[in-house]
């Protein structure tokens, strides 16, 4: 197969001739790093989806004969990330003998388990449920993709016509059936009937094509998918306007994301009726043509077409009758404005289980929507976690570019109802689906920690963060709170974290800081208000500014704080959790204290005030006491260690063990200590406590409440 050109518009071309010769002769190596580049590229494949492999000659350990194996991307894996421990690895003789044992399509989920009577290597991931689709193929080395633009034509109603006439016959196609060992059987009998085809294309589902070597694979997938994607520019607006022209105008982008960020915590609680939703929202270009467009109505009711599409979109998106100029701060006008919808989308998704489900499907799962579409602002996805609602988001975005594609060309035609349902409740996915493990205590959950680039806040975000929780994480210096989020997405992935600045006691700043929030996940449903600073010295030296700063910061902070949080919270209906960082001080009269010490007073009364009120909205507020907490603390930076050690009559150096040794326990306190209270208030063991305090100070008997 010779190689035309390395120039392409519509795809990426990646390979770097100094990586793949130093890999040369290592097949395997050369898969990975293949699939790796074809990951990276979200036109040629979406995360999860596809699938790659390569057949190579290696020693039987048991034999000690030289025999075929084929690696193969595992059940369940990332071609983007995957590594050499993420391929499966089979006996090509072995699997291709199955046939014999074959009992047709109503047997097909029993071939599944016999594929590990073919494993070569015992350490290798679970062989997925298109090892048969490549194992039948006498190909060294086959890429299964699912471009937009193979797909594209894939589902059009003439997809088999144009793939025949754009390939002059050097493209197969296959009619669309659900994967699996029949379906392997397909794809070789289309070879058969084709010889020297360079790919098959699968109806309303992706594209197969291959190579001698890696390198040859690799640059016929692109070409492939090039073509496609190069023929339905050349037609995308001949026939007609992209998605029958614009219907409505798109808000501009501040007024969308204002929008977005009022109505998120109200669909998010909406989503939510079955188990807790994680959500994102986006405005893409391709978006916003969509939703704005004559066609939308006609076509998202239709859905996908690719598997790997609905299976994380669920069948079609719920599309909003909500116009851009909804007052969306009339909560409860919202509220009801919304109720009759998505009690009609899942009424919609229970009748269309109730009637393609057989005997043996598995229970109905959530039948909220997964996409909620907004003409003129954007669309949200949501799911039991960010990762998954952010690639929920990146799929129905594949499946606009099919449709678009699709329309351009010809008509776009989604699978049918049964075929769809067959592959979400399909027997092999739930199995798949109890497998996952269990969720941690705070997963769908998300925090909201102030003063969060280090010492204490820094902690309780970590804490959070291991425990499943999305943290949203600010600080009002933008170095330091840089730092602090690259240290937590590199322990936590970018789906874990959010950062914004904030000034606790700017309301603007607190407005647009929960702004980001709710954009990047959703809402909140933890709030802790860590913020602070502090101030020693006696009533005679302490100045109104500094009065002024202490109160702005720690009372007047929170009370922001909590506020905006409370709305929110308020929003979502199914209440959540306020923690206040307070400090013994708030009950110990100590030396040189006024200022600090009456402000911390100030919170901690505060507490028990907003816990008696919110009560009813089952959102608890509860305090967390600490004490010396000097590590990684801002406080400590400012002079406060000085005038701490100057009431004592001590040097700084001493101080950490002059605090340890006044509590009854001996103990130096730390930030985890402290996160580790936090999370005993909202890790769900003290749901029925609210107004409580929680003292972290290795035991001061002054600070004893009484």
């Amino acid at each position: 197969m010779s190689v035309v050109t390395t120039s392409f518009k519509h795809v990426s071309y990646l390979w770097n001739e100094e990586k793949a010769a130093a890999m040369a002769g290592d097949e395997v190596a050369l898969l990975v790093y293949r699939s790796n580049l074809l990951g990276a590229d979200l036109r040629l494949t979406n995360y999860g989806g596809g699938n790659t492999s390569c057949k190579a000659i290696a020693k039987d350990p048991l034999t000690g004969q030289e025999t075929e194996i084929m690696w193969i991307k595992g059940s369940g894996g990332d071609l983007g990330s995957m590594k050499r421990n993420g391929l499966a690895a089979l006996y090509v003789d072995r699997l291709r003998s199955l046939k014999n044992v074959y009992r047709g399509l109503a047997h097909e989920d029993e071939m599944v388990e016999l594929f590990n009577h073919c494993i070569y290597d015992l350490a290798s991931k679970a062989p997925s449920i298109d090892t048969p689709l490549h194992g039948f193929l006498p190909f060294k080395h086959i890429d299964h993709l699912h471009p937009d633009a193979a797909i594209a034509i894939a589902a059009a109603k003439d997809g088999k016509k144009i793939t025949q006439e754009l390939f002059n016959g050097t493209i197969g196609w296959v009619d669309w059936q659900r994967p699996g060992f029949d379906l392997g059987l397909k794809l070789k009998q289309c070879l058969d009937e084709n010889p020297g085809i360079r790919g098959i294309m699968l109806g309303s589902h992706g594209l197969f094509t291959w190579g001698d070597t890696a390198y040859e694979s690799y640059i016929n997938t692109l070409e492939v998918i090039e073509r496609c994607a190069q023929y339905l520019e050349e037609n995308t607006g001949k026939k007609r306007p992209v998605f029958g022209g614009q219907k409505r105008e798109a808000l501009p982008v501040e007024e969308r994301r204002k929008k977005a960020a009022q109505l998120a915590p109200v669909l998010r609680g909406c989503c939510s009726s079955k188990q807790r939703m994680v959500g994102h929202f986006t405005d893409d270009d391709r978006v916003l043509q969509f939703i704005n467009s004559h066609d939308l109505d006609r076509l998202a009711p239709l859905g996908t077409s690719c598997p790997d599409h609905f299976l994380r979109t669920k069948i079609s998106p719920l599309v909003l009758e909500l116009g851009t100029d909804a007052d969306l701060t009339n909560v409860k006008a919202v509220k009801e404005k919304l109720a009759p919808q998505f009690d009609a989308y899942r009424k919609m998704y229970t009748e269309y289980y109730e009637t393609c489900k057989h005997a043996n499907s598995p229970a109905i799962r959530d039948a909220n929507p997964v996409v909620i579409l907004y003409p003129g602002v954007g669309m949200f996805t949501f799911s039991k976690d960010k990762q998954t609602a952010r690639v929920a988001a990146e799929f129905y975005i594949n499946a606009i570019n099919v449709m678009r594609g699709a329309e351009a060309v010809s008509e776009y035609t989604s699978l049918p109802r049964q075929e769809a349902f067959d592959i979400e409740y399909w027997l092999l996915e739930e199995a798949k689906l109890q497998r996952m493990p269990k969720p941690k205590p705070l997963s769908g959950r998300v925090a909201l920690v102030t003063g969060s680039a280090g010492g204490i806040g820094k902690a309780i975000a970590k804490k959070f963060a291991e425990e499943g929780a999305c943290v949203v994480i600010n600080d009002i210096n933008a170095e330091r709170l840089s730092g602090a989020k690259e240290e937590l997405t590199k322990q936590f992935g970018k789906d874990a974290v959010a950062s914004t600045l904030l000034n606790v006691a700017d309301t603007a700043s607190v407005e647009a800081a929960y702004e980001d929030a709710v954009l990047a996940f959703g809402g909140v449903d933890i709030v802790i208000n860590n913020a602070g600073i502090s101030i020693s010295k006696s009533i005679a030296e302490h100045t109104l500014e500094e009065w002024d700063r202490l109160y702005d910061i720690l009372v007047k902070g929170q009370f922001l704080v909590s506020q905006k949080g409370i709305e929110v919270m308020r929003k979502q209906g199914f209440g959540g959790d306020i923690v206040n960082i307070v400090s013994k001080n708030a009950v110990v009269a100590g030396p040189n204290n006024p200022g600090y010490g009456s402000a911390k007073a100030a919170q901690a009364h505060l507490t028990r005030l907003m816990a008696a009120e919110l009560g009813a909205d089952k959102i608890r507020v509860n305090t967390v006491n600490p004490d010396a907490v000097i590590s990684d603390s801002n406080i400590w930076a400012g002079g406060w260690a000085e005038g701490r050690a100057r009431a004592y009559g001590i040097s700084v150096d001493e101080l950490p063990a002059y605090y340890a040794k006044r509590t009854l326990l001996n103990e130096i306190i730390l930030p985890e200590d402290i996160a580790n209270a936090c999370f005993v208030f909202v890790g769900g063991l003290l749901g029925k406590s609210t107004g409580n305090s929680l003292n972290v100070d290795g035991g001061v008997a002054m600070g004893f409440y009484r």
